[in-house]
């Protein structure tokens, strides 16, 4: 495991991470191209409205047998992979509490999501054969600034 992707961390920041997430990697790297440059409160609250399926999450890449919704185009209600972001969040915020940055003007300037490790298992079947039954884990990492007012 390494470090952040980003280069640079920025003065007044704090980050956050979360590890081996059992999530889907195409939606993850949907949802973080959603979340970027949203403010801290924002992002949220958008959150909640995905995991209530009041709001999609437009998709820009991975668009096979993505449907159309009114008013973003392609887009999904990837519930399980808002969920993580949303405990990434909360991390991120207590993180920047205990720095001493100002919740109410934190802005996401840096997330990503990555691929994990590979779980690997197999499945007996008939005649002393086995099937390959892999998972892919997700690793998530986020940067947030405190904005000046």
């Amino acid at each position: 495991m390494k470090g952040y992707s980003i280069n640079e961390i920025p003065e007044h920041s704090s980050k956050g991470r979360l590890y081996e997430q059992d999530i889907s990697l195409k939606d993850a790297v949907n949802v973080a191209h959603f979340l970027r440059g949203m403010n801290l409160q924002v992002a949220k609250d958008t959150l909640d409205l995905v995991i209530e399926k009041k709001k999609p999450v437009p998709y820009f890449r991975y668009l096979d047998s993505v449907s159309h919704k009114k008013a973003v185009g392609p887009g999904r209600y990837p519930v399980k992979t808002a969920r993580a972001f949303m405990k990434l969040l909360a991390n991120v915020e207590s993180n920047a509490e205990f720095n001493g940055l100002n919740t109410d003007n934190l802005k996401i300037v840096h997330v990503a999501a990555s691929k994990g490790r590979m779980i690997k298992k197999y499945l007996p079947k008939a005649q002393g054969r086995s099937g390959a039954s892999f998972k892919d884990l997700v690793n998530l990492e986020i940067v947030v600034q405190e904005e000046e007012e």
